[in-house]
């Protein structure tokens, strides 16, 4: 496939937008010592709008070149279910009642394990609600997960070394926990349906191996914490008591929102409907994440744009490659492209085999903690927990390296059991 002028303008702006991403720190760092321009720098540098700014700067682009009407006739021709998606789920399972309902089971079976409270809490943190999001999907697990996990483990009194393999096995095993059924995970949806991959096919596949990794991923980093959360004096998240009808209609309208997540006039009619209840109990509220969601749909939309002019390259490798190959290349890309885009991809080929099927999905959600844009939920959680690293930015380098380890634990069950 020969590729246009435009398409490689598109991937120029594309690798533009991933530079930008790992110089977003810089960027907060130049805002302090230039105040006259400090709100630019500190827009620039949050991480969810990258890729809203250079999908608009690309389109922009494409206006010039073909004219506005193409660029709407594109713009209109991409699916934003995803991003929807995410910024409902986002807002509905960050509620009170249902952190605080999580937070109690948490709580208590943190008190039955053979640990002291706060690394108990730590590993079902990063164990438990990533298996989770098999059954409420990913995204609802990383933000359940980034909120519980906050006080705890991304602390400013913290170093940011430990902080960073944290946040590395958090994302990694959200990417592989929503792995234990068909539906849950991005990558997986995206070729379950076209493969015929049900969810005991996923649970024997990849979920028990998975669920392994999970459980190694958060020992190692509870380790690694040890020494830190025992050292320093944790102050108890205490969360006011919510009636057990209102937990009960929170975690009705989250359970209809995961349903109905392929049908966006439905879920977004629902969470107006949670909109409209949160409303009439404000006490029993904490404030909504509405900004944080919002900014991580302008992620997603943004990636949805830039993403649909990658395939004449992307594509291509795929199809070029050996299993191994397609397992240590879609490992590789998933950092700089979202990992469902590739599953996606790859269920475009009619002449790929079943061992091809397992290593590319392999390779796409091991690889999916690498970076924020690897894996949709990834940006939920770093907007979650941006504020306890220095200067309240992740660093894509240190997001790299810290989920490097996790990442191969994953790969190495998925390529080994």
């Amino acid at each position: 496939m020969q590729p246009t002028l435009f398409d490689l303008i598109a991937t120029g702006v594309f690798a533009l937008a991933i530079l930008h991403t790992f110089a977003a720190k810089q960027l907060e760092r130049v805002a302090s010592r230039s105040p006259r321009h400090a709100g630019i720098f500190h827009l620039l540098s949050e991480v969810e709008v990258v890729f809203g700014f250079w999908a608009i700067v690309l389109m922009a682009i494409l206006a010039m070149f073909q004219g506005a009407a193409e660029v709407v006739a594109y713009v209109e021709s991409r699916n934003y279910t995803e991003p929807l998606f995410v910024f409902a789920i986002m807002v509905v399972a960050a509620s009170r009642p249902i952190v605080s309902a999580v937070a109690n089971v948490v709580n208590t079976l943190s008190r039955w394990l053979p640990v002291r409270v706060p690394l108990a809490q730590v590993w079902l943190g990063l164990a438990a609600v990533p298996l989770l999001g098999s059954l409420i999907t990913e995204p609802a697990a990383m933000t359940i997960a980034a909120l519980l996990l906050a006080p705890v483990a991304f602390r400013r009194d913290i170093p940011e070394a430990p902080k960073y393999l944290a946040i590395g096995v958090l994302f990694v095993n959200i990417s592989i926990g929503g792995t234990l059924s068909s539906y849950a995970a991005p990558p997986i949806l995206m070729v379950a349906e076209t493969w015929g991959w049900s969810t005991p096919f996923m649970l024997a596949t990849f979920g028990w191996k998975a669920a392994l990794a999970v459980a190694i991923n958060a020992t190692v980093a509870m380790l690694v914490l040890r020494r830190y959360l025992l050292r320093v004096a944790l102050q108890e998240r205490v969360i006011d008591p919510v009636p057990l009808p209102i937990v009960l209609v929170h975690f009705a309208l989250l359970f209809c929102i995961v349903v109905f997540a392929h049908h966006p006039v439905i879920f977004i009619g629902l969470l107006l409907m949670f909109l409209g209840i949160a409303h009439a109990y404000e006490r029993h509220q904490n404030p909504l994440i509405l900004r944080e969601a919002l900014l991580v749909g302008f992620f997603l939309a943004g990636l949805v744009v830039l993403g649909g002019l990658q395939r004449w390259w992307l594509q291509p490798v795929i199809g070029s490659l050996d299993d191994l190959e397609l397992f240590l290349g879609a490992l590789s890309l998933t950092a700089i492209t979202d990992n469902a885009a590739l599953t996606y991809l790859g269920s475009l080929s009619g002449q790929i085999t079943d061992d091809a099927k397992y290593w590319l999905v392999a390779g796409a959600v091991a690889g999916g903690g690498l970076t924020v844009i690897a894996n949709a939920p990834n940006p939920a959680g770093a907007s979650l927990l941006e504020k306890g690293f220095a200067d309240q930015t992740i660093s894509a380098g240190g997001l790299l390296a810290g989920a490097l380890l996790p990442t191969l634990i994953a790969a190495a069950a998925f390529a080994l059991l």
